[in-house]
């Protein structure tokens, strides 16, 4: 786990969130832990899981005060552009965790390992899951399905790297899952699903994610996980909740799944921003005098006069 030596000591709030306060009056949190999660399972506290991907938006998520922060490999599609989260390359998700580690303070991040970056071999997992930790400083990784995943995610772990699983819906391998549907609607399908689960607890992940199931499957699986659950499209029931930071504030235009809540419309004034800025750009408004540096009249004056004669100074030299 990340250390943070310069973090100043805690006390609870009245609201049961931990806090203190720095030199200068803003708001100190020790970094989370997996103990912290556990302690929250506990107690019956909602986990929040947030994904960001980049610096701002790791400064953001880190001031709202979320849980845990997840650099998912959705970063393929809201943020690189691909089609679906399969083509996103280790190399992108390290260099998209490194950015998210120097803007995250508290929170326990989470690298997302990308489709083809543990499938082929437990060395294989091990040796990719050690990079987003050496080189991108995250805590812990996540990776999706039970079965021969389960035997990574142990290897991962007894390689002493903390492992998230994910079931349900599995975006890597949503084509052989019919697309991007809810899972576990059938009971077979539901018993499927939450073997899946339990292979990932039994292999030693620290937590799962619940993606788009029922939420009666849900409620019938947290009783036998001894480890925090998050839930995205997957009910109430669950430990904690997880959203895509795109969709959440409404910067994603795509169509949102039916568990998304849109808690605002960034794009929507992202784009009235950038108009009016064009606008006034074409109608000259833009740059006024406020946005203007000066010279002392005597310089403006010297280099005014220079300025004009220099047709007839006839430059020589290499330009190049």
């Amino acid at each position: 786990m990340s250390i943070h030596p310069d973090q100043q000591p805690i006390q609870s709030s009245p609201t049961g969130n931990k806090s203190g306060r720095s030199g200068d009056g803003s708001v100190d949190r020790r970094p989370v832990t997996i103990t912290q999660l556990f302690e929250k399972k506990a107690l019956g506290e909602p986990l929040v899981m947030v994904t960001a991907y980049d610096y701002p938006s790791a400064t953001v998520v880190d001031e709202a005060g979320v849980d845990l922060v997840l650099v998912g490999d959705s970063a393929a599609m809201v943020v690189l552009g691909y089609p679906s989260t399969t083509p996103v390359s280790m190399d992108e998700m390290v260099m998209l965790s490194g950015a998210v580690r120097r803007g995250l303070k508290t929170p326990l991040l989470v690298g997302d390992m990308p489709f083809g970056s543990y499938e082929a071999s437990n060395e294989q997992a091990i040796n990719n899951a050690q990079r987003f930790i050496k080189e991108a400083g995250c805590d812990a990784v996540k990776l999706e399905r039970g079965g021969a995943s389960a035997e990574r995610a142990k290897a991962i772990v007894d390689a002493g790297i903390p492992v998230m699983g994910h079931v349900g819906l599995t975006p890597q391998s949503a084509v052989q899952l019919g697309g991007f549907r809810a899972q576990g609607r059938t009971a077979a399908r539901g018993k499927e699903v939450i073997e899946e689960a339990l292979e990932l607890q039994q292999a030693g992940c620290f937590a799962i994610v619940l993606e788009a199931v029922p939420s009666e499957l849900t409620e019938a699986l947290v009783p036998h996980l001894s480890i925090p659950s998050i839930g995205i499209g997957a009910g109430p029931a669950a430990d904690g909740q997880v959203l895509v930071y795109h969709d959440l504030l409404g910067i994603w235009q795509g169509r949102p799944a039916k568990f998304v809540r849109q808690y605002e419309q960034i794009r929507e004034a992202m784009v009235r921003g950038v108009g009016a800025y064009a606008e006034e750009v074409r109608t000259r408004e833009y740059p006024s005098s406020e946005h203007e540096y000066q010279m002392a009249p005597d310089e403006a004056h010297e280099l005014q006069a220079w300025a004009a004669g220099i047709h007839n100074i006839g430059f020589s030299k290499n330009l190049g």
